[in-house]
């Protein structure tokens, strides 16, 4: 996966036409874009193809799927055939699952991204324990993307050690939640940037705030 910048832009707008405006604005400077449930659930699953005619970029959808099996298995079948290049999945939910949405996306050949640890305070209580399991497990999978916390550096050159130097992670939490870019991409591939920038009054100079 080559990703422009090493900036992956979360698409976390509620209005396709302000999501649309801001990526006439930033295009020239990114590739791959995140888009959540906040757009999906209030524009709908066509909003990826949108993003993928008009600007051509990579779409991550981050449904951080977390269901048994055969669920997983329809939001991915739905998802990859809106357009999607890749799903974040929980791996808290076990191997069962993880396999059914990977599989799903090999149909459509195209790949997943195993959620380690989330970036927010909460995660530290009930997600960060398993987290170090949760990456074993992908590596035993064979997986190769990998999703973990800009805000805590310490857990994601941990996690980093884990999956290994040939592995692709991509890491949330820089900017407002506090992470520092830099020193993210000491272990990270990309970062993940959301309000930072689509909060500004001036994304494109926000952007390349976090080029470097």
């Amino acid at each position: 996966m080559r990703v422009k910048n090493n900036i992956i832009l979360a698409m976390d707008l509620m209005n396709i036409l302000d999501a649309y405006d801001l990526s006439e604005e930033i295009s020239n400077y990114i590739n791959t874009i995140k888009i959540g449930y906040p757009l999906t659930l209030s524009e709908g699953l066509s909003t990826i193809n949108i993003f993928k005619e008009n600007f051509d970029f990579n779409v991550i959808c981050d449904y951080k799927v977390a269901d048994i099996p055969e669920t997983n298995e329809k939001i991915a079948d739905l998802t990859f055939k809106a357009g999607a290049d890749y799903l974040i999945v929980h791996g808290f939910v076990g191997s069962d699952s993880i396999i059914a949405t990977k599989e799903k996306a090999e149909e459509y050949e195209k790949d997943i991204f195993l959620l380690t640890e989330m970036s927010h305070p909460g995660a530290k209580k009930f997600l960060q324990p398993v987290a170090d399991d949760i990456a074993k497990m992908g590596v035993e999978m064979n997986i190769k993307n990998y999703v973990a916390p800009s805000t805590r550096l310490e857990r994601l050159s941990q996690i980093r050690d884990i999956v290994g130097k040939d592995s692709f992670i991509i890491s949330p939490g820089v900017g407002t939640q506090g992470g520092d870019p830099k020193k993210t991409l000491n272990y990270a591939d990309a970062l993940i940037v959301g309000r930072s920038i689509y909060e500004s009054e001036d994304p494109e100079t926000a952007i390349k705030n976090f080029i470097f």
